[in-house]
């Protein structure tokens, strides 16, 4: 059994790095979602006209982690608050968005969010939530990044910080080999 999440949380190389730990998530995609153009180039959603923000698809099965908890690690891996930015990264393409797959997930998104946006943080809570719509897979060098990629500037200066955050709040949730790299 496999169901599809689909998130927006600024550059797309961290949130896959953060969702491809978890346990139940069978694949994690980096691509884009939410623009007027269709089959965009990283350059033009960098450049802002279609539209579109960079996020991940996630395969996950639901007897091994829910929604709930995705979310839950989503709303902890970056800044809900910050209008189309994240850290350096600004523009519409870096906004915090869910795409919602079906009733359900757009409720469960909700409640979340209206969670979150009173227990976690001071500011409002800017996430949209919105349909999903077509998702266009971005290029081949962004997929695993992170695994691909370990000693990357990026990766070193931005991922690593957060992976090791990530890791000891959400330890209970992650796979086996990830808990391993997170006792090295």
């Amino acid at each position: 059994m496999s169901e599809i999440a689909t998130f927006g949380a600024g550059c797309f190389w961290c949130v896959e790095a953060v969702f491809q730990q978890l346990k139940g998530v069978k694949s994690v995609e980096s691509g884009y979602m939410g623009g007027k153009t269709a089959d965009p180039k990283y350059r033009e959603v960098c450049s802002g006209t279609t539209g579109h923000a960079e996020v991940i698809r996630i395969h996950f099965n639901p007897d091994e982690i829910s929604y709930d908890d995705l979310l839950n690690v989503l709303w902890a891996s970056h800044d809900p608050t910050t209008l189309n930015r994240q850290g350096h990264d600004r523009g519409t393409q870096y906004r915090s968005v869910v795409f919602y797959h079906s009733e359900e997930q757009r409720k469960v998104a909700e409640e979340s969010k209206e969670l979150v946006a009173t227990q976690l943080y001071d500011d409002p809570v800017v996430t949209e939530i919105t349909e999903a719509s077509t998702f266009y897979p971005a290029e081949a060098y962004h997929q695993n990044f992170y695994q691909d990629n370990p000693s990357h500037g990026y990766c070193r200066a931005v991922i690593d910080p957060k992976m090791m955050k990530f890791r000891n709040k959400f330890a209970h949730l992650l796979k086996k080999e990830s808990l391993e790299k997170k006792s090295t």
